[in-house]
């Protein structure tokens, strides 16, 4: 783990599809935005292989969904708000009929910042979690970006993935076979409280554990990348070690990871949680490190979090 050098995770999904253009069968689809998805690095090399759908996203999915059922490998990205738009198409055109289109979201979640609450998609986990035959993952940096997105190719079901614009700390080595779609990687062990965290919130995580070492409070801390099919093996190991849970994400707690945790949690091995997440509201312009204050999910937020359920028991 080097957590000292940066990178986008967009990057990794870019990486990714370069990586895997042996295939002859891999199709990219671009819905004008293919420069801040990196799927552009693939033009670039493959233009013969990439679509270019202009803005229209539903027209996008439906495109995928035609060249799935032809036997190709489509990966089809746009900014995360906008594949909302497409939630009719990727519905009816792709899940219901479980076809392997692959879909990228980028520039999700308030870490976004600048752009304002309307780019700011704070519900598409949910969103996507709650289709059926849908994977949806949110991996925490570019190298773990990569590795899930090759691994798309070996699943026969369509997934969504949100990536981000913004450079965090780089958690994983090229090299790391922990990284598995379906399980979650265990980070740092520690039997006072588990952290299960997602996407730019993952770095985040581990900082605040650092920082509740210094406290004398030994804290596990879980990359969850893969939303659904949840870890319900490892979420209940956590639940039976550690008793308290705290769940973090740069998205709402309403049917995110931490309403997946609490699901799970509910059903089969009650435990005290918390979940450090978007307040039922919408975000607001800013810098990045500043919406994380302002939407209370900061490393001092998850801290916090941490204290009050220890008080619990």
């Amino acid at each position: 783990m080097n957590m000292t050098e940066l990178a986008a995770s967009r990057d990794g999904y870019g990486n990714a599809l370069i990586s895997m253009s042996g295939d002859p069968k891999l199709v990219v689809l671009e819905a004008d935005l293919g420069k801040s998805t990196k799927s552009c690095w693939f033009r670039d090399k493959f233009p013969e292989r990439t679509v270019s759908c202009g803005i229209g996203e539903q027209n996008m999915m439906l495109v995928a969904a035609g060249l799935a059922s032809s036997g190709f490998k489509p990966f089809a990205s746009t900014f995360a708000i906008f594949t909302e738009r497409a939630f009719e198409q990727v519905r009816n055109g792709i899940c219901r009929p479980n076809l392997p289109v692959h879909i990228c979201g980028s520039h999700g979640g308030t870490h976004t910042g600048t752009d304002g609450s309307s780019a700011q998609s704070i519900e598409d986990l949910a969103i996507y979690r709650s289709l059926p035959n849908m994977v949806v993952m949110h991996p925490c940096d570019d190298v773990s970006t990569e590795i899930l997105t090759k691994k798309l190719l070996e699943i026969k079901s369509p997934s969504y993935t949100r990536t981000a614009r913004n450079k965090t700390p780089r958690v994983y080595d090229l090299d790391d076979s922990r990284i598995q779609i379906g399980k979650g990687v265990k980070l740092r062990s520690g039997s006072d409280v588990a952290i299960i965290a997602c996407g730019v919130m993952v770095s985040k995580s581990l900082e605040a554990a650092k920082k509740l070492s210094e406290r004398g409070i030994e804290a596990t801390v879980v990359d969850m990348h893969t939303i659904k099919p949840l870890d319900e093996e490892l979420v209940h190991q956590l639940a039976s070690e550690c008793k308290l849970i705290v769940t973090v994400e740069d998205h709402s707690v309403i049917g995110g990871l931490g309403g997946a945790v609490a699901e799970y949690l509910s059903e089969n091995i009650p435990t005290i949680l918390r979940r450090v997440g978007v307040r039922d509201r919408f975000g607001e312009s800013g810098q990045a490190e500043e919406m994380l204050e302002l939407l209370k999910i900061s490393t001092n937020d998850i801290i916090d979090s941490v204290l009050e359920i220890k008080e619990k028991v």
